[in-house]
């Protein structure tokens, strides 16, 4: 038996520097004074802060598996995992660069000697609205017993505009994610071990995640289901009333975990070992009434004491070989 600690974080506006070439002049366009003093200095600092949160994970050893979101670049993530290179893991990324308007993607970090990917398995679609949004992202990974996790990282359209009118775009990434859950068990087998993570802007109770996307609170609901349905592994969290994020100090579970039928049975070879959980790091989260996440922000509101506007959530997944 072995067990692999999966996490995911919404890393805040991983950009590259404000000049970076690495940039098409479109979305250098696009971006305008957003990255004013977004500098070399100012990059290094946002993954230092990072890094020091992920290394203290998994009991300081870090995560065998991690989703991220907001990251521009192949280039970014790199220096992120090298920034974790005292962890002495072998790790590797899986990233495509999608089709955002503002050039943020989903992508992932894994320790190479625990997992194996191969790019031509790895499968994205973006979602449109009036105009391209983050990729839905499949990463299919084996481990060394051979036995196949299929990842699906998201990062679904924002409630900027306001909930309910942005409501109907995250029904359609909803009933495109439940479509990628059906297409994978069809190819791969019933009982394929599925786990979606991501940054959802709605939260376990919402029409998009319950209605569209098929996810559940219930177990027995979704192993007897005659359609693919989804565990959202977060209900939990939310009925202690903490968030993942908060607006207005309200908290919101907008970061979730969700499984497929073979992880609650353990027929796909993995199993969850615990609930899984929203990480808040002491000094992660800002004094006062309301224990909202220190952000380290951009422009004019950078504050290098601060590491994202969302907590990152983990789990623990058992292989039995």
């Amino acid at each position: 038996m072995k067990e692999y600690y999966a996490a995911f974080w919404n890393l805040e506006n991983l950009f590259d520097v404000e000049d970076s070439p690495r940039r098409s002049d479109k979305l250098q366009r696009t971006l305008k004074g957003e990255l004013t003093g977004w500098t070399r200095d100012v990059l290094n600092k946002k993954i230092e802060q990072l890094a020091a949160i992920i290394k203290q994970m998994n009991d300081g050893a870090g995560p065998d598996l991690m989703g991220v979101c907001e990251v521009e670049n192949d280039f970014v993530l790199r220096l992120l995992i090298d920034a974790l290179a005292p962890l002495g893991r072998n790790y590797d990324i899986a990233h495509e660069d999608m089709s955002d308007r503002r050039g943020i993607d989903v992508g992932f970090f894994y320790d190479a000697d625990l997992f194996f990917t191969n790019p031509e398995e790895w499968f994205s679609h973006y979602i449109v609205k009036r105009s391209a949004t983050r990729d839905i992202f499949q990463v299919n990974f084996r481990t060394g017993s051979d036995n196949l996790l299929v990842v699906v990282g998201n990062h679904w359209p924002s409630r900027s505009g306001g909930q309910y009118q942005t409501e109907p775009f995250r029904i359609i990434a909803g009933e495109t994610l439940a479509y990628f859950h059906e297409r994978i068990r069809e190819i791969q087998g019933d009982d394929t071990a599925v786990l979606v993570m991501g940054d959802f802007n709605d939260e376990p109770h919402s029409r998009s995640l319950e209605d569209y996307a098929l996810s559940h609170r219930t177990r027995t609901k979704v192993i007897n289901a005659r359609t693919y349905r989804f565990f959202n592994l977060m209900w939990p969290e939310e009925g202690r009333s903490l968030g993942s994020h908060y607006y207005n100090n309200v908290p919101r579970m907008l970061d979730q975990f969700l499984v497929s039928k073979g992880v609650l049975t353990g027929d796909s070879n993995f199993e969850i070992v615990d609930s899984a959980e929203v990480l808040r790091f002491p000094e992660m989260v800002k004094n006062g009434d309301y224990p909202v996440p220190i952000r380290f922000g951009r422009g004019d509101s950078i504050n290098f004491d601060g590491f994202s506007d969302h907590f990152p959530i983990a789990l623990k997944l058992k292989e039995n070989d």
